[in-house]
Parts: C-alpha cells; structure tokens; sequence
C-alpha cells in the first residue's frame, strides 16, 4: 500500500508553487478591483459631464453653465486617481487588456479639446455626445478584457454582473442626453426616436443579465430604486409619439433630474458591487495563508480520516465539472459581446457607418434570419477575408 512517505520528491515545491501562483492571481485581482473602482467613478463622471454639456450646447449656453464647471472638476480629480490605479502595471497583462486601456487613454488625452470646444459653442450637442460616448465606451471595454484571467467562477460571474450594469448605466446615460436634447430643441426626430428606443433595450438586456447574476439583495435593491418610474415612463412616451411642448427648456430639465437621479441610484448598486468583489478576494487571499494541503505532507489525507478516498475524489471531479460548467458559461456571455463589438467595428470601418447604424445593421440581420445577434457577428467575421467591402466615398 502506497503511503505519503512514498510521494515522489517534488511534491511539496508544486503545493508551494501552487499556492504562490493563487496568491499572485489573487493580489492581481485584488488591483484590478482598484481599477474598476476608479474607473467606475470616472466613468459615472464623465457621464454628468456629458450630460451638463449636453444641456448647456442645446440651450445656447443659457442652462448649466455651473454645473459644466463643477463636472469637469469632478472629472479630473477623478481621472488623476484613474491613472494612479494603473500603476504599478504587473497585473494588467495581455495585448487586449493593453490595447483596450491605450485606446482610452488616448480619448482622455483629447478631452481638453472637446471642452475647449463645448465653451466656445464650436461643437453641436450630437457631436459633443458622440465623443464621449466613444471614450465612455472604451473606457467600459477594460472590464471585459480584466475577465479574461481569471479562472474562479465566483468571481468571474461577479465581473459579468459588473459589466451588464456598468454597460447598462451607460446607455441610461445616453438615453438622458437624446432625451435632452430632443426636450431642450422642442424635437425629435424620426431617427433620433429610433436611437431612443434602442437605447432603452439595450439597457433592458444589460439588467436582465445584471440580475440573474447577483444576491436578492441586490436584485431588490435594483427594483426598488433603479428601475424607471412612471414620470420617466411619461415623458418616454411623449418623445417616441409626439413632439414635445416648447417651454424654454423646463421639460427637459425635468427629464435630466429624473433621470440623473436614476444614475445615482444606479452608481450606488455599482458601489455596493465593487465592494463585495474587493471584500470577495481579500477574504480569498487571507484563506491562502494557511491552505490545508501545505500544512505539511504527513498530514494531507489525515484531513478527511472518516471519508473513503474515492468518493472524496469522485465528489470533488463532480465540483469541478460543474465549475467549469459555470465558468463556460460566463466566458461564453463575455466573449458574444466581445463578438459583437468586433462586428460592429467592422461595419463601422468599411461601410463608414456610425455606431448606432453598424449595430441596427446587425439587429437587423438578425431578426430577417431569426438567428442570434452573435451568430449573425460570427458569420460577418468569418468571411470577412472573402467579403468584398468597399468603403463607401
């Protein structure tokens, strides 16, 4: 009968190894988690930039002077704690994950311009929120690319519930500036109506996601105080069916407060999510302390001394297929986004269309199959080698 005496030499070193690659996994997580924590505010401010922005250009300057001014402050103090969150870089590795952050960067480093240009009325409201919504969006697309290391489903699955509201929240964002804008003009037009409606359920999508992935707490949390209430039903309905009253801007600041108040909501789940990440790792790394199997070698199978050992190994391969299961499953929701994006940049690069037009292209498509959206993504960039796109003039 074999013992633990008889363990071929090494055994010891690879539990030791083992433990120092979790350890490490976990204080890269535990930096990501700073990141996403800084990126989130960042994020969340620069959407009240854009909206402050959004209502001073539509009114000729008239409304939210103040406010332009406070959101910008509160962007840089923010941005500066941002770039400190990306130092030291050990842990932000991968070519996608670089590239996602340089792209970011690269839009922060042009804002200064843009507000330069919101100041002097030198740039349309649309125009003014298509360019930040282009460095929102990159600056969302890191959290994917975070996903792609880890290897606990636990986790993994608290990232994708993070993404979906985080994404979400982004199109609430844009839903408020169409809303105000279409408000403060007295107009909507049939085009902007359209991007409405695809803004509210995209956002839809995202939290129906978000809530099959988090506590009762949370989902009640979400139903309680993030859902839209009746006024913003109201005036939804007034700017997808008829042209809104002209009353010097007080529909639209209407609109703006409610649905500012639902992105504070909404940041506070964001918050309360973040935390429980962070709280989640650390409780894993301080359990790495003192891991049972590197409690020494004579005492590896004493821990279970009244468990027969092979249905001790037959319980645990039953765990870990069902893990596996779930982290497939997680992977599969990130990687049909990332599928998707893809898609759409392709669109965008050779059909020279906008994003919103790039993705009711592929709903489109989507819906004349009756095939998913990523199915109909995977298909365009299979044959994109063979797909004669010619850029349009």
């Amino acid at each position: 009968m074999t013992t633990i005496t008889d363990r071929p030499p090494g055994a010891t070193e690879w539990f030791q190894r083992a433990k120092k690659i979790r350890q490490q996994q976990l204080n890269n997580l535990a930096q990501c988690g700073a990141l996403v924590s800084h990126l989130s505010r960042l994020v969340h401010m620069l959407q009240c930039e854009r909206g402050a922005s959004n209502i001073w250009l539509c009114s000729q300057g008239q409304l939210y002077a103040a406010e332009c001014k406070a959101s910008r402050a509160l962007v840089d103090e923010t941005l500066s704690a941002f770039h400190r969150s990306l130092n030291p870089p050990s842990a932000l590795s991968g070519s996608a994950l670089c590239e996602r952050i340089a792209m970011a960067l690269d839009d922060l480093e042009r804002l200064g311009t843009l507000r330069e240009a919101i100041v002097n009325q030198n740039i349309t409201a649309h125009l003014a929120t298509e360019q930040y919504s282009r460095t929102l969006r990159h600056l969302l697309s890191i959290i994917p690319q975070l996903n792609d290391s880890i290897d606990d489903p636990q986790i993994a699955g608290r990232f994708v519930a993070l993404y979906s509201l985080m994404q979400g929240k982004e199109w609430v964002g844009q839903e408020r500036a169409l809303g105000a804008m279409g408000f403060t003009q007295g107009h909507f037009s049939d085009e902007m109506r359209q991007t409405l409606v695809d803004r509210i359920e995209a956002q839809q999508a995202c939290f129906e996601i978000f809530l099959t992935r988090v506590n009762a707490g949370m989902q009640a949390a979400y139903h309680a105080h993030a859902q839209p209430q009746g006024d913003i039903e109201k005036l939804r309905r007034i700017a997808c069916t008829r042209q809104p009253a002209n009353d010097k801007g007080a529909t639209a600041l209407n609109w703006f407060t409610l649905q500012t108040f639902r992105l504070e909501n909404l940041r506070a789940l964001e918050e309360d999510l973040i935390a429980d990440l962070v709280v989640d790792v650390q409780e894993r790394s301080d359990l790495q302390t003192e891991p049972p199997f590197l409690m020494g070698e004579d005492n590896v199978l004493p821990l279970f001394p009244d468990k027969a050992l092979l249905p001790l190994v037959r319980q645990q391969a039953r765990e870990i297929e069902r893990l596996s299961r779930q982290l497939a499953s997680l992977r599969d929701t990130l990687d049909a986004r990332k599928t998707i994006d893809k898609a759409k940049n392709l669109l965008m690069a050779h059909q020279k269309m906008s994003e919103e037009q790039a993705w009711g292209a592929l709903r489109k498509m989507a819906m004349d199959k009756n095939q998913r959206m990523v199915d109909i993504a995977q298909a365009l960039l299979t044959v994109k080698t063979l797909w004669q796109l010619t850029p349009k003039e």
